[in-house]
């Protein structure tokens, strides 16, 4: 599928290119705090610092478009009620530029576009999500568990025959979640360069405010995975293995008209999988690795006591949240913590924020893998939003940290890394590190 070059430069300003502007402005003249969000390196390289200058004022702040939060009650009480509902891509432009948006859509899939998941609500929400929910259960999860373990193996004993120093997002953290989407989405072992590609370049879109180059990459990402999904689809149905992805269109294909899944919402649940389990994980992953590496004293805990790694991914997942921020427009006018909240305004849940509400926990910007209630964290959204590949998610951040630092218990940092240059999502895209011996290999 073509995308015409005029119509993509317009799009991009409609969608980007004018909010970057109007942005960058208001971020320096007033400091508003989604222009902050939007054009602000600052708040991006360090939300902490930001959600705590949020934290002193109001509970849900009113900035000049949108309101925000970075108050854990209120974002739990608004991901949860059903006086909200999710957004899209534009949705909350001003009308000019929505319309534009509309006449330059090249009709591709979107994570946050209808029919994806993220951005449906019931009916339709319900009907798809029951059905993936069906394909998706504790028994899946655990094979694909037993999966990642070997995968986790097998990528490290590849790294084993490597010297010096390796880029572990590039050899390790991104490779891991791209074996178990490929397995997800019954992708065959050539093919999976493809998954690989199409996540990176796709990882910016769910910013507002993107660069024109950035747009261009997105659009190219997007491009590439409809046209290769389609033709993956079909071989699937002519030749369906034991994959989730197999299973779900059988199960469609076998359900009832109301509850069976066109094509577009096959096609973008695989999307979504593409989407929401790649980057989210590879962030996980690499952000751990950066963390523990940074306190050698929770690693010779975790030698000691095995049993904290779950927890200590909730801690992860809590005080680096690989998903910074979500939204949702109100159906209804509403109070929210005191602040009312209008019919059709659209409120930023930033959960990065809410993650360290000292009032949900103590001593909030301290890493402590001890902590009775690291579960507590909102980086899985919440409601009937609530991600849906969570169990997957914790079991890929559990199974690939512990493996690795029970592989490399010497391994340190031998750089100070690169951060993705993403919004709403955060994670590292170069993380130097040099291994040392692995244990089998010491005394030899």
């Amino acid at each position: 599928m073509a995308v015409h070059p005029l119509r993509q430069r317009i799009r991009w300003l409609a969608l980007h290119g004018v909010i970057r502007g109007l942005s960058k402005l208001a971020a320096r003249r007033s400091g508003d705090p989604q222009a902050r969000l939007i054009a602000d390196p600052e708040a991006r390289n360090d939300p902490a610092a930001f959600a705590d200058e949020v934290r002193t004022g109001d509970p849900v702040v009113r900035c000049r478009a949108v309101l925000l939060t970075v108050d854990h009650q209120a974002a739990n009480e608004i991901l949860r009620s059903d006086d909200f509902r999710v957004s899209s891509l534009g949705a909350g432009l001003p009308a000019p530029l929505r319309w534009v948006n509309r006449k330059t859509h090249p009709g591709l899939l979107h994570p946050i576009e209808p029919p994806s998941l993220l951005s449906i609500e019931p009916p339709d929400h319900t009907r798809c999500r029951k059905l993936v929910s069906s394909v998706f259960t504790t028994r899946a999860v655990n094979a694909l568990r037993d999966r990642v373990q070997l995968t986790a193996d097998q990528l490290l004993d590849d790294l084993e025959r490597e010297s010096g120093v390796v880029d572990i997002v590039e050899r390790y953290c991104s490779q891991l979640p791209v074996a178990v989407i490929s397995d997800i989405l019954g992708v065959p072992e050539q093919d999976r360069k493809h998954i690989l590609h199409f996540g990176e370049l796709g990882a910016p879109s769910l910013d507002i405010g993107l660069s024109w180059r950035q747009f261009q990459q997105v659009e190219e990402g997007l491009v590439g995975f409809n046209a290769w999904l389609g033709d993956h689809l079909e071989a699937l149905r002519r030749n369906p293995g034991d994959d989730p992805m197999s299973e779900l269109i059988l199960a469609s294909a076998a359900a009832d008209e109301a509850g069976r899944l066109s094509e577009r919402e096959l096609q973008a649940t695989a999307g979504l999988v593409l989407a929401a389990g790649f980057e989210t994980t590879v962030n996980l992953l690499g952000n751990g690795i950066r963390m523990l590496l940074d306190t050698p004293q929770h690693l010779e805990t975790l030698a000691a006591r095995p049993d904290l790694w779950p927890n200590t991914v909730e801690e992860i997942l809590r005080l680096d949240s690989p998903v910074q921020m979500s939204a949702r427009f109100a159906r209804r006018d509403v109070e929210v913590a005191g602040t009312r909240i209008e019919r059709g305004e659209l409120v930023i849940v930033h959960l990065a924020g809410a993650n360290r509400d000292p009032n949900v926990f103590d001593d909030p910007h301290r890493f402590d893998i001890e902590r009775d209630n690291a579960g507590r964290h909102l980086s899985f959204s919440g409601g009937r939003h609530f991600c849906l590949g969570a169990a997957l998610a914790r079991a890929e951040g559990e199974v690939g940290l512990r493996t690795f630092f029970q592989r490399y218990p010497d391994a340190q940092l031998a750089g100070s890394g690169s951060r993705r240059d993403t919004r709403v999502l955060r994670g590292w895209s170069t993380l130097p590190i040099t291994l040392g011996k692995a244990p089998a290999a010491l005394g030899s």
